[in-house]
């Protein structure tokens, strides 16, 4: 297979409250954004390179029951890093899925945190190992799977 994900689009309610959260608290960079009539967005990534783009179009929050996305998972460098990430999301008061770090399933090595934005859309920072002292809040399915 040769396709790779290029870049995800989110659709948010409010761009400066969208914008203010993936910058300031999870640190993306802003590439470029436009601000033209009601036609609102931003270009968000690391170095040159696009991670996130935000479209102020949404009527409505995220509705974790229609099809769609389900979460938006970023991995970290180390489990150390997920940490300092936790931290600043507690400090700006995000709404947590699970409390604290924990672990993809019962015994892996991966995990995280899972926690959800200004528009409630599910997000998860993670690491591939580093989590195995985490526990798993669902012994019968992943973690990321229902929260």
């Amino acid at each position: 297979m040769t396709l790779r994900t290029g870049h995800i689009g989110l659709n948010v309610t409010d761009l400066d409250r969208s914008l203010a959260f993936y910058r300031d608290v999870l640190g993306f960079a802003l590439l470029a954004e436009g601000k033209d009539d009601d036609r609102r967005y931003a270009f968000l990534g690391e170095g040159d390179a696009l991670v996130l783009t935000l479209w102020q179009q949404a009527g409505e929050t995220y509705d974790g029951g229609r099809a769609g996305l389900h979460h938006l998972a970023f991995t970290a460098d180390s489990i150390e890093r997920v940490g300092e990430y936790e931290s600043a999301l507690r400090a700006a008061g995000v709404h947590f899925a699970h409390e604290g770090v924990v672990a993809h399933r019962e015994g892996s090595a991966s995990g995280g945190i899972f926690f959800h934005d200004p528009d409630g859309t599910r997000l998860e920072i993670s690491v591939p190992h580093g989590a195995e002292n985490a526990p798993a809040p669902h012994a019968s399915a992943p973690t990321c799977g229902f929260f």
